[in-house]
C-alpha cells in the first residue's frame, strides 16, 4: 500500500486491496489511513474474535473506524448495501471504544488531514455548528498563540516559552480530531 493513499478520499487507481492483493471493491479506508477493500477488512475481523476490534494486516495497529469511500452508482446492489451494513455495524460496536492519548496522537494525521481535505472540497460540507466550532477553536488559539500574554513567556524563557503555544495548538488539533471522528461515526456508524 503506498503511503499517498491517504491523502486522498479514495484510493490510488494503481493500489491493490492488501489482504486480496486485487482491485479495490467497495474501498474502505481504516483509522490508520490503510486502504482495504470493505468486504477483506470485514472478513479480516470475523477471522479473529468478533468482540474485539480486528488489527491492520499492514500495520497491525487497532482498528477503530472504517470510512468507505463514496460510491456512486454501486449503492443499489444488494451485496454492496450488506458490506456497508457490516461496516456501519463494526464502526457501530468500535467507534465509541475508549481510546488512549498514544491512540488519539497515532490517529490525529488521518483525522486532520480527512478534515482538512473536506474543508477544501466544494462538493462536502461540513454542517454549520461544526465549521463555527472549529473556526472559533482555530481563533482562539491562534489570539493566544500570538498575544505576548503567556503562561511562559517566550522573552523571559527563550525557546522552553514556546512550550505552551505548542501544548495549546495540540490540544486543540485533537480537540478538532475528537470532533471530526464523531462526526465520521455519526455519517458510518449510524449513530
Amino acid at each position: 500500500m503506498s503511503s499517498s493513499s491517504s491523502a486522498s478520499a479514495v484510493p490510488p487507481e494503481d493500489d491493490v486491496c492488501s489482504v486480496c492483493h486485487d482491485r479495490f471493491r467497495i474501498p474502505c479506508q481504516a483509522n490508520c489511513s490503510h486502504w482495504f477493500c470493505g468486504e477483506c477488512i470485514i472478513r479480516v475481523w470475523h477471522h479473529g474474535p468478533a468482540v474485539q476490534a480486528c488489527k491492520c494486516p499492514i500495520c497491525r495497529r487497532l482498528i477503530n473506524l472504517l470510512v468507505p469511500a463514496p460510491l456512486s452508482d454501486q449503492e443499489d446492489h444488494p451485496q454492496v448495501s450488506r458490506i456497508l451494513g457490516e461496516i456501519q455495524h463494526y464502526n457501530c460496536i468500535f467507534g465509541g471504544a475508549p481510546r488512549s492519548l498514544t491512540q488519539r496522537l497515532q490517529d490525529l494525521p488521518f483525522f486532520i488531514r480527512r478534515l482538512f481535505r473536506e474543508l477544501l472540497d466544494p462538493q462536502r460540507t461540513l454542517p454549520l455548528v461544526f465549521r463555527a466550532r472549529m473556526m472559533m477553536m482555530v481563533a482562539l488559539s491562534a489570539i493566544y498563540v500570538l498575544s505576548p500574554i503567556d503562561i511562559l513567556p517566550e522573552s523571559m524563557l527563550g525557546l522552553f516559552g514556546f512550550v505552551d503555544d505548542l501544548l495549546i495548538l495540540l490540544i486543540v488539533f485533537l480537540h478538532l480530531a475528537a470532533v471530526y471522528r464523531s462526526l465520521l461515526l455519526y455519517r458510518h456508524g449510524g449513530q
